[in-house]
């Protein structure tokens, strides 16, 4: 049995950090202020006047470890208050990230793996080789099997482990998850967070830490006990793939790199094998595969002087073959000469010959390139070179298109095109991405051909699209925040929205986050700073739903960065203070209190600085619930009042006049929570019924949304206070709202706390109802850790 301060020690622990992170919910906030109550009840009877108590969050594992051990001198103290401890760790232990077992009901087995290519030749020693390396009956216990390919770029890494994968997929039940780590470069290469991310989400994990320590303990948690294989493609480093290994012997994990990983050998026994290019026999079967039986007959000497000018690269030969396959018109003979001519340096085309070149004349890779480049048109030839200004994570129309400077239909016509000759790779529904070899290629291109002032110009075009595409989106999600960011100006609230639309619009944001992100590096590159600091703002609603607080934080120093470097100049500069608070979100959401409200205090700052009254009120709003997130819910009234103050400052026609009414009624919301937290209950709703008006009387239509999370708050309110059925007439009310809003999560919560009411009010039919339907909304909202949280609640109501 563990000792009871190790649970009470790990409970603490998990309540705190979701509490600051936001990661628990309001289920979470709720539990984080039991604990405020238990600790209260521990200084009382420690001899501590409540006027003597200063309680603040325990962030750092010291203040974590002094309240465990108070907690555990409550729980000696009486039975009773033994009782309320451990049903708070109990309570505790749901917000715990779970680790769902392979063989539990509804486990996901996630197969992420790519379609592997029709045309792959050679390459079934390296597939012998993995077989015997999990058949070794000496092989190392207690570890997943680990196989490393290397080689250079274009050599068939990736074609290699995908098709090795898919043979042996039947040995590993339990699913396969890949990620290409785009480590061709520093600059490209994702951390080992963001493939953590995208692994736990394949996972099922539901609700994500922000920060990579706990990410990484979550996914060993996650593949403990899993007979999985993991895909770890085009790494750049040891670092980038340690954090990504499964705790799992019975896996296989298989990465991709073109550099030794000697780490990975040395520390964890990882096997190494060197890819080598093919043989010429080999060459010519896959190029006759690629360039199909269609293909007029040539003389083999021909067909192999063609293979041996691809140097038996396969990504060469691929391209080659490509090229073959869809223009008619191009003959085996011509594509020889074309390949000896640059082997021999007689030619390239577009591209600076002697010294200057990087690659050198005989880069197989590099000239069959050449060769497909020299038969595209005119327009193509420009396309190709236009979606290489910067290195996209993938290529969709909206990117291509604006790239270019072209319509989406011609884009997509010449998306295809490119693919069918192998230049880019078609890797969903109308979404592409270059072999970095090819993207290489195409930009040395551009820099020869267009110049640095075309190149800006399309970055300029993407950035400006995309801009637009998530600002439009932003406002589908939250659609009553006010906007500081000039493309907001051209967009409206519609009046009627279709059911679903908002998680529509974040599911859209959610798929181009990426590339948002890269368009933010791409925008500050090329010293677009007014784009760089909207384009930060309208990923609001993304990262406030969705989290991935590593991007955010990165993306988002960039825009502080550039907010600031315009208000030196003659750019707006309210953007400071703006996408500082942004920031301070982040920073909650890693658990970095001191940075959040470092970012807070410079916003408040930057604001008053320049006279912005609206935005100084939302930093000092933002303040408050960072107080009141740590306890301190005096210093969080305060703030919440002087953010009141300030809006009331603003006039009639100034920046933010039209949100004042809204604000007001949010703030107003923020300190009937803050005296609730407090104890001061009869106030608290005072207050929260004065935000119920603001609300229900707000212009241009009530925030119906915003008026139902008042309810769940006056619910929880007046079941502190005592009277649950003065409770349930509130979360009734609170209930029909979000129903009709469609909220899922917030209904969820809503079913629950009414939950609670129904079992005060000895109505235990009632309760059991309402888990069982907030268990059904959370499975619907794919929150699989809300189910079964409630699950367990309602087993141990009806046990």
């Amino acid at each position: 049995m563990e000792p009871l301060i190790d649970l009470v020690f790990s409970a603490v622990g998990t309540v705190a950090s979701g509490a600051l992170s936001g990661a628990g919910g309001e289920v979470g906030r709720r539990i984080s202020e039991r604990l405020h109550a238990l600790l209260g009840r521990a200084g009382s009877q420690q001899g501590a006047s409540s006027g003597q108590q200063v309680l603040v969050l325990p962030v750092t594992e010291r203040e974590r470890r002094a309240v465990a051990l108070q907690l555990v001198e409550l729980a000696h103290s009486s039975p009773e208050s033994a009782h309320e401890v451990r049903e708070w760790v109990r309570e505790a232990s749901w917000l715990a990230p779970r680790q769902m077992p392979a063989t539990a009901p509804g486990a996901l087995r996630p197969e992420m793996l790519p379609p592997a290519t029709a045309a792959f030749t050679d390459r079934e020693e390296v597939l012998a080789w993995i077989e015997g390396l999990l058949d070794d009956a000496e092989r190392a216990p207690g570890a997943p099997v680990v196989a490393t390919l290397t080689g250079p770029g274009g050599i068939g890494k990736t074609a290699t482990v995908v098709r090795c994968a898919h043979e042996l997929r039947a040995r590993f039940p339990d699913g396969v998850l890949f990620v290409d780590l785009a480590g061709a470069t520093v600059g490209t290469a994702l951390t080992p967070s963001e493939a953590l991310v995208r692994f736990l989400e394949s996972l099922g994990a539901g609700t994500i830490p922000g920060d990579e320590t706990r990410q990484r303990d979550l996914f060993r948690g996650f593949t403990a006990g899993r007979r999985m294989i993991v895909v770890l493609d085009n790494a750049l480093d040891d670092a980038q793939v340690l954090p990504l290994l499964p705790a799992a012997p019975g896996s296989l994990v298989l990465v991709t790199s073109r550099h030794r990983l000697g780490r990975l050998v040395a520390e964890h026994g990882a096997h190494p094998f060197t890819l080598r290019p093919l043989s010429t026999t080999d060459s010519v079967l896959l190029l006759r595969r690629v360039a199909g039986r269609s293909r007029s007959a040539a003389p083999e000497e021909v067909v192999r002087a063609v293979a041996e000018g691809t140097g038996g690269i396969p990504l060469a030969v691929c391209t080659t073959g490509a090229g073959l396959a869809v223009r008619e018109h191009l003959s085996w003979g011509r594509v020889a000469r074309g390949l000896s001519d640059r082997i021999n340096g007689t030619e390239r085309t577009g591209v600076p010959m002697g010294d200057t070149d990087p690659y050198g004349p005989a880069d197989p890779v590099r000239l069959a390139q050449d060769v497909s480049y020299g038969e595209l048109s005119s327009e193509c030839a420009a396309f190709y070179r236009a979606l290489a200004v910067w290195p996209w994570p993938t290529v969709n129309l909206l990117c291509a298109a604006h790239a270019a400077g072209v319509e989406e239909a011609q884009a997509r016509d010449m998306l295809e095109q490119l693919a069918r000759v192998h230049l880019v790779e078609e890797i969903a529904e109308e979404r592409y991405r270059f072999h970095d070899l090819a993207r290489a290629h195409a930009r040395e291109l551009a820099v020869a051909e267009d110049g640095e002032r075309r190149m800006r110009e399309a970055v300029r075009r993407v950035a400006v699209a995309y801009l637009r595409f998530a600002a439009a989106a932003d406002l589908r999600v939250i659609p009553h925040r006010w906007h500081l960011g000039p493309v907001y100006d051209r967009l409206t609230v519609p009046r009627h929205v279709e059911p679903g639309d908002s998680a529509e619009a974040l599911e859209e944001l959610r798929a181009e986050r990426e590339n948002l992100a890269a368009v933010i590096h791409a925008a500050e590159h090329h010293g677009y700073d007014d784009l760089v600091w909207q384009l930060c703002e309208a990923m609001w609603s993304l990262h406030l739903r969705l989290g991935f607080h590593a991007q955010w934080i990165e993306t988002h120093l960039r825009g502080v960065d550039a907010a600031r470097r315009g208000a030196e100049e003659f750019g707006d500069r309210r953007a400071v203070g703006r996408i500082l608070v942004q920031l301070a979100f982040a920073y909650m959401g890693v658990g970095d209190a001191d940075k959040a409200e470092e970012a807070l205090e410079a916003a408040v700052t930057a604001d008053q600085a320049c006279g912005h009254l609206r935005g100084q009120a939302t930093a000092l709003e933002a303040l408050g619930l960072l107080r009141l997130k740590l306890w301190r819910h005096g210093e969080a009234r305060h703030a919440f009042e002087e953010a009141l103050r300030v809006l009331g400052g603003i006039r009639e026609g100034e920046d933010g006049w039209r949100d004042v009414p809204r604000a007001t009624a949010l703030l107003a919301h923020h300190t009937g929570r803050a005296l609730v937290q407090g104890g001061d209950f009869r106030t608290a709703l005072q207050k929260l019924n004065d935000a119920l008006v603001c609300f229900r009387t707000l212009p241009d239509g009530a925030d119906t949304y915003n008026e139902g999370r008042v309810y769940m708050s006056l619910g929880e309110a007046h079941l502190r206070a005592g009277d649950p059925e003065l409770a349930l007439v509130c979360l009734d009310r609170a209930v029909e709202i979000m129903t009709a809003e469609g909220a899922g999560l917030q209904l969820a919560d809503a079913l629950e706390q009414r939950a609670e009411g129904h079992q005060r009010a000895g109505h235990p039919e009632e309760a059991a109802a309402d888990l069982r339907a907030a268990a059904a909304r959370y499975e619907k909202q794919e929150n699989m850790s809300g189910a079964e949280r409630v699950r367990e609640r309602l087993a141990a109501m009806e046990g």
